[in-house]
């Protein structure tokens, strides 16, 4: 008999559907030589410090750092996980082959080994590999069955993460607890939550230390055009009112003088298609969502099989999804008016680098719809939202790009012996303008009554995600012209740094705290980014826990536990966004085989050991107040 294992009961049944295993045996399915059974998520877990040592048991500063000297895991202590282990364990004890059917990732090929040791299974074990849970997936799945032995490394590297977050975790907290805590309350440390929190913290201290700076910008009205003052690099405008006025009394009855027109073509790709944090970030913007209500629309998204598998960091799709698209195109009925244009007069689907690239996908590839027409499927109105964002990004990466003609025209103002700051006998004016030439991809977005949205409802707008720098066309200006103006002086003041919201604190996460908008830069950084995809938003939500941040509005906000919390931090090991990126990125290095888990241990015990000795040096009687 061969035994599947799956990670949840529903994709059991969707894999019982396909072997023919339908018979409900209470706690597995059985039929056609198979026996189909599941876990429910992590059934198995590393083992409490006092179950490596006793003297562990209580909190003691004399017992750090606590490194056993082999790690173990045990059952978690539920009585359901308890009755669902012994049905797998009698089912492994008998099994002439394992299946491993667990998510096709990091922490689902971790879940499956341990539930496997605990087992103390000794047969033959397969994988499968997945991206999508549709009924030729699957079958196509269980055609190119893979040894596990493939699948070694990425278990390793899931076990130092494991092992990496216990023991900085356990030593951390029970450190800073006992040296710094008041009160007994707990300080909650860990290897990706502190530094998300000094990101959050830090941004905070810049909003209160920021000076604003007040300046005067200088502008005119020239045929119904508002044109801007052209200052030197650097310069926002005038320094004082009294310059700005000055400039402003000199040019004012003189004529404003077109001095130049440049028209440039310009191009803009679609939008990519989505990795998780992508999406996360969009509906954030969008829907106001949090990070991990996205992951869990997304999640029912792929068992209810309407898309693919959705804890993915990249944005591209291989080669072989290629020959696909159009079925899954087909499929997408509710689109069908975006969709013909695409094979018009028999025209094939466009294939670039941009979307179709083998070198930029490992695992698994960007989210996308599946073959299953959304229309058989039943989803809530938020599902409907998360989808309709996935059907036209996917639709819009076919399209043309959008055509568009920037205009930039310059003007002056002369004033003989003007000399009003760097201005000397002219102040120079610009003004830009935008004009779509042909939309291409944008149409799928243009904010009309369509009977496209994903509901089927028409709604405005559903699904909006037109750039924001809408068209602003000019008047045709010629150089040289010259006529009457309006010149106005504005005062303003420098604005502080914004405070993260979901959607950015993800994206700094992402780029381990780095600011960037360039795909292609961001995609660089990735490699060192803080937490995977599938983890970022439990850590945004442990942080809420754990009373160390909340929201304000839309934007999120230390609470003075936090920052205190953060200010007693003085190691960087803890709190660097960027440190933190750099063991991130051994932790992938280890899943390519390109650096060794052994040294990643002993590197690790090391650091948790060097930081123990740090903290107990500290002679301050500093503190942590109770939180609030």
């Amino acid at each position: 008999m061969i035994v599947c294992i799956a990670e949840k009961p529903s994709v059991a049944r969707d894999i019982g559907n396909v072997l023919g295993a339908t018979h409900d045996r209470g706690g597995f399915l059985e039929g056609n030589g198979y026996q189909v059974t599941w876990t429910f998520g992590h059934l198995c877990e590393l083992k409490e410090p006092h179950e490596y040592s006793p003297m562990w048991k209580s909190w003691s500063l004399a017992q750090l750092p606590m490194i056993p000297q082999r790690f173990g895991i045990k059952l978690k202590a539920d009585k359901g996980v308890e009755k669902q282990f012994a049905v797998i364990e009698k089912l492994m004890q008998a099994a002439d082959g394992i299946i491993n059917c667990g998510d096709a990732g990091q922490e689902g090929e971790l879940i499956q080994r341990w539930v496997m040791q605990k087992a103390g299974a000794h047969c033959p074990v397969q994988r499968l590999w997945i991206s999508s849970l549709t009924e030729e997936a699957i079958r196509e799945g269980f055609q190119t069955l893979k040894d596990q032995r493939e699948y070694q490394s990425l278990y390793e590297a899931g076990l130092c993460r494991a092992i990496g977050d216990w023991t900085l975790g356990m030593n951390a907290t029970r450190l800073y607890t006992l040296k710094y805590g008041v009160n007994r309350q707990v300080l909650s440390i860990g290897r990706v939550q502190t530094p998300t929190l000094a990101l959050i913290v830090n941004r905070q201290h810049e909003i209160d230390n920021f000076k604003p700076e007040t300046y005067w910008v200088l502008s005119t009205v020239y045929r119904d055009t508002t044109f801007t003052a052209v200052m030197d690099e650097g310069d926002r405008g005038f320094k004082s009112q009294e310059e700005g006025q000055k400039a402003l009394d000199a040019i004012r009855p003189l004529p404003f003088t077109v001095t130049g027109v440049e028209k440039k073509n310009g191009r803009e790709a679609a939008p990519r298609l989505f990795d998780l944090t992508s999406l996360q970030v969009e509906c954030n913007k969008k829907f106001g969502y949090s990070a991990d209500l996205t992951l869990q629309l997304i999640q029912s998204l792929y068992e209810k099989k309407v898309a693919t598998y959705p804890r993915v960091d990249t944005t591209f799709l291989p080669d072989d999804v290629y020959p696909k698209c159009p079925q899954i195109m087909a499929a997408m009925t509710p689109y069908a008016g975006f969709i013909q244009p695409l094979f018009a007069d028999g025209k094939k689907l466009e294939k670039t680098k941009k979307v179709f690239d083998n070198t930029k996908v490992t695992d698994h590839h960007a989210i996308i719809p599946t073959t299953v027409p959304v229309t058989t499927a039943v989803l809530n109105t938020n599902e409907k939202r998360v989808y309709d964002l996935i059907a036209r990004r996917f639709i819009g990466v076919f399209y043309p790009e959008c055509r568009y003609e920037q205009t930039t025209v310059l003007g002056e103002v002369r004033s003989e012996g003007l000399h009003v700051g760097t201005f000397d006998d002219a102040v120079p004016f610009k003004a830009t303008g935008k004009r779509i030439v042909d939309p291409g991809w944008r149409v799928l977005w243009e904010k009309k009554k369509s009977a496209t949205a994903a509901d089927g409802e028409g709604a405005e707008g559903n699904g909006d995600e037109r750039p924001q720098d809408e068209e602003r066309t000019l008047p045709a200006f010629r150089k040289g012209e010259s006529g009457p103006h309006e010149p106005t002086l504005t005062e303003k003041q420098t604005t502080p740094p914004k405070p993260y919201t979901e959607a950015t604190l993800l994206r700094a996460m992402e780029t381990a705290g780095k600011l960037v908008d360039d795909d292609e830069l961001r995609d660089a950084l990735k490699e060192n980014g803080i937490g995977r995809p599938s983890t970022r938003a439990a850590i945004i939500e442990t942080l809420f826990k754990r009373n160390y941040i909340r929201r304000v509005r839309k934007s999120l906000a230390p609470t003075p536990t936090g920052i205190e919390l953060i200010g007693l931090i003085h190691e960087e090991l803890l709190k660097s966004a960027e440190l933190t990126g750099i063991w991130e990125k051994k932790l992938r290095q280890i899943e390519r085989r390109e650096y060794d888990a052994a040294t990643f241990i002993t590197e690790l015990k090391q650091m948790v050991s060097d930081l123990v000795l740090s903290v107990l040096r500290d002679n301050s009687n500093r503190r942590v107040p109770a939180a609030q």
